[in-house]
């Protein structure tokens, strides 16, 4: 694991250099969703996909930019799914961005994930790595990664962080995030899963929502790149990971790129979510 963790330490150091000088405008590509690339998207993905080649532990990489997973290693146990760099038609107004790392041991299922990674490309460029239990954060200073502090989540937040095009909205999960605003909750919805998510653990607690909705049942953000690992990073953290009714590490894949509602947070938000969703 520690191997593993320095290629993604390497890879970091490098997108967060070609994030500061590289063309970031769109090219000629579509990802896994159709969407087309940006040349930053297309470069991390390089980057990353390099960086991990070197490791022997690591048998398949799968990426979000990538229509199906690649054979690294034979030899190698481990899986990794990662997208190169969330959030990065946000690079153009200078907002943080990130890239997310899920580790898992011998296949791409919620169940199998050992370990968890992201890494914030802010003001500042911060790592968290989450693994044995503990949730730990690292500041890039001078070249290297120092660690700074374990991450812990109070029981209760006070950030409300909902995703999605709110006219596609069930009403009952519109009245849920209203009544948190009504109690006092703030608003902080940068639209990068990484920032919001970021905010949410190094601030103590709070909610972020990204449900399925009239427009995406299956909700947007895809399982094995995005949902997971954050999940594990939450639960680590002492705060839960639902898609509405169920834990999401409990969920099947079937495809590398399958998508699933997302709600992450500290216990108190997640019961009042499970309350709801229960009744509805």
């Amino acid at each position: 694991m520690k191997e593993i963790l320095e290629a993604i330490e390497r890879s970091a150091i490098r997108i967060k250099r070609a994030i500061d000088v590289k063309d970031i405008g769109y090219s000629q590509e579509q990802n896994s969703s159709g969407e087309t690339q940006l040349q930053l998207d297309i470069q991390s993905d390089l980057i990353i996909e390099e960086e991990l080649s070197h490791v022997a532990s690591v048998h398949t990489i799968a990426s979000e930019e990538k229509e199906l997973p690649m054979l690294l290693n034979e030899a190698g146990h481990y899986f990794i799914a990662f997208d190169p760099l969330d959030g990065s038609s946000l690079v153009d107004v200078n907002l943080s961005v990130g890239s997310i790392f899920g580790i898992y041991e011998g296949e791409f299922i919620g169940s199998k994930l050992l370990a968890s990674c992201y890494v914030v490309y802010g003001p500042r460029v911060e790592l968290v790595f989450a693994y044995e239990g503990t949730v730990k954060l690292y500041l890039l200073q001078e070249g290297e990664f120092e660690y700074v502090k374990e991450i812990h989540l109070g029981e209760k937040g006070k950030i409300n962080a909902p995703g999605g095009t709110q006219q596609f909205w069930a009403p009952y999960h519109k009245a849920m995030i209203d009544s948190f605003f009504a109690q006092g909750y703030r608003l902080r919805y940068s639209g990068g899963m990484v920032p919001d998510l970021h905010q949410i653990l190094l601030k103590g607690g709070g909610l972020f929502s990204y449900p399925g909705a009239t427009d995406k049942p299956e909700g947007k953000l895809r399982q094995l790149f995005e949902v997971f690992p954050f999940a594990l990073i939450f639960e680590m953290a002492g705060g839960q990971a639902i898609d509405g009714t169920i834990r999401v590490l409990d969920k099947n894949t079937a495809h590398i790129h399958d998508t699933s509602p997302c709600f992450f947070g500290s216990k108190h938000e997640i019961t009042v979510v499970l309350d709801v969703y229960g009744r509805n």
